[in-house]
C-alpha cells in the first residue's frame, strides 16, 4: 500500500525545513538490507516525520527509471505506478502540439511536464487533494499550466482536447474491465461526447471489442454491448515493454488509421507502422532468422504489417514469429542452425551433440511448459542456445538458434 500520504506532510515536504531533511535522509542507503536500521536512525532526527521522509526519497530513486527531471519531485506509491514514463508521456505531447489540453486526471502531474513543453495552455484536474498538491509542488515554476480540483466525469473546460488516464484497480487488484477502471471507460465517453477525448489504458484491455475506428462497425465489449469509440488505438512500448494502449478520437486520428503500433526507445529512437500501411507479404519456407516483432506490434495486430516493412513473411498465419534472410534492427532476432520435428529424444540428443548449455525457450502455439521441457532435456554444456518452439501448420516444429 505504501505509506498514506497527507496535505500537512505534502506542505512539510514542500517547504524549507522538509526539502532540508530530504536531503539529509537521501544520504542513507535505505536498502532492504538497512532499511530498519536507517528508520531508526531517521526517526531518532525527525521523530514523527520519518516515515514520510524516507518514504519520498526511496520513491525519488524508483522514479528515476520512468521519469526524467524529477530529483526534487513529490509521489505517492500509486501515483508513482500509474505515472505515464517521460518518452511515452512526450511522444503523446508530440501529436498535442499547439493544441489547449485538459488532463482530467492529472496526479502528480508527470504527463503535464511533457505537454506545457509544447501546448499554448494546459489544464490540469483531479479529485484528490493530496496528489494535486503534489503537482504544484512539481510544475512550480510553470507557466502555461492550471491545476484544479474537479470531478473528472464533469466537464469543467471547453475548447480543449481532454486527456484521461482512468485508475486501472477495483477492489485492490488490477482491471482490464472498461467498466471498472476509475472512472468508468463508458461514462469518460458519455460525459465527453462530442469533444476531443483521449484515454490511455493498459495494454490487457480488449480494444479490438469496441474500437470501430469510425468505419461504421459497432463493436460488442462482453458485457458492454453499447461501448463504441471511433477512431484509432494506439499500442506504445517503451524499450521492449508494452506500456499502454491510447484512444484517439478519430479527430486526431491519422485518416484511414484505426491501429497504430509505436515503438520507442530510452535512447530517443523510435518507429511506428499502421494498419494503412502495406500487408502483403510472401507465402515462403522459412529463412536463415527468425524474428520476434516487438509486443506493441504484435498487441495491435499488425504482425503482417510489420513485416512487409522488413521484408520477412511469416512461419504461419496464425503465428507472430516472422523469419526472413536478414534480421531488422531494434528487435530479437535469432540465427538458425537447425529445424526439427517435435520429438524430445531426438532434441535432447542433438542439444547434447551441440555442447548446450545454458538454454532459453521461446514457444508460441503449441502447448508446452518451458521450464519443465527445459528440465526434461537436462542440458549439462557450456554453449548457449536459444529454441523456438511453434508449430507451421498443424505440424509442432522445433528451431534450434543461437542465442543473441
Amino acid at each position: 500500500m505504501g505509506y498514506r500520504f497527507s496535505r500537512e506532510d505534502v506542505d512539510y515536504l514542500a517547504g524549507a525545513a522538509g526539502q532540508a531533511a530530504l536531503a539529509e535522509v537521501a544520504r542513507l542507503d535505505l536498502t532492504e538490507a538497512s532499511l530498519l536500521r536507517d528508520l531508526g536512525r531517521v526517526r531518532g532526527e525527525y521523530g514523527d516525520r520519518a516515515g514520510v521522509l524516507v518514504e519520498t526519497v526511496r520513491l525519488r530513486r524508483r522514479a528515476g527509471a520512468k521519469l526524467v527531471g524529477v530529483g526534487e519531485w513529490l509521489f505517492t506509491d500509486d501515483a508513482l505506478q500509474q505515472a505515464t514514463p517521460t518518452a511515452v508521456a512526450r511522444h503523446r505531447s508530440r501529436r498535442l502540439a499547439g493544441r489547449f489540453v485538459h488532463d482530467v486526471t492529472c496526479s502528480i502531474g508527470a504527463e503535464l511536464v511533457a505537454l506545457h513543453d509544447v501546448c499554448p495552455g494546459v489544464i490540469g484536474s483531479d479529485l484528490d487533494e493530496v496528489r494535486l498538491a503534489m503537482a504544484a509542488h512539481n510544475l512550480s515554476g510553470t507557466r502555461n499550466v492550471l491545476l484544479a480540483k474537479a470531478d473528472a466525469l464533469v466537464p469543467c473546460s471547453t475548447d480543449t482536447v481532454v486527456i484521461a488516464d482512468p485508475a486501472r484497480r477495483a477492489d485492490g487488484r488490477r482491471t482490464h474491465d472498461p467498466a471498472k477502471l476509475q472512472p468508468p471507460l463508458p461514462d469518460l465517453i458519455a460525459a465527453y461526447r462530442g469533444r476531443e477525448l483521449v484515454v490511455k489504458c493498459a495494454p490487457g484491455l480488449d480494444f479490438d471489442s469496441f474500437v470501430t475506428g469510425g468505419t461504421g462497425r459497432v463493436g460488442k465489449q462482453a458485457g458492454h454491448p453499447d461501448l463504441t469509440w471511433e477512431g484509432e488505438a494506439e499500442v506504445v512500448s517503451l524499450d521492449g515493454s508494452v506500456r499502454e494502449v491510447c484512444l484517439w478520437p478519430a479527430a486526431l486520428a491519422e485518416p484511414g488509421v484505426t491501429r497504430r503500433a509505436t515503438v520507442l526507445s530510452g535512447s530517443g529512437d523510435s518507429w511506428t507502422v499502421t494498419d494503412a500501411d502495406p500487408d502483403d507479404i510472401p507465402t515462403r519456407a522459412p529463412g536463415d532468422w527468425i524474428v520476434d516483432p516487438d509486443g506493441a506490434v504484435v498487441r495491435a495486430g499488425l504482425v503482417r504489417h510489420y513485416a512487409a516493412a522488413q521484408g520477412l513473411w511469416q512461419l504461419d498465419p496464425r503465428i507472430a514469429y516472422l523469419t526472413g534472410d536478414s534480421p531488422p534492427p531494434g528487435v530479437r532476432t535469432f540465427r538458425v542452425r537447425d529445424r526439427l520435428p517435435f520429438r524430445e529424444k531426438t532434441l535432447r540428443a542433438e542439444l547434447h551433440r551441440r555442447d548446450c548449455g545454458p538454454l532459453e525457450i521461446l514457444a508460441r502455439g503449441v502447448d508446452i511448459n518451458p521450464d519443465a521441457l527445459r528440465s526434461r532435456l537436462k542440458p549439462r554444456g557450456v554453449v548457449p542456445h536459444t529454441l523456438v518452439v511453434t508449430r507451421i501448420g498443424e505440424t509442432p516444429t522445433i528451431f534450434v538458434c543461437d542465442t543473441p
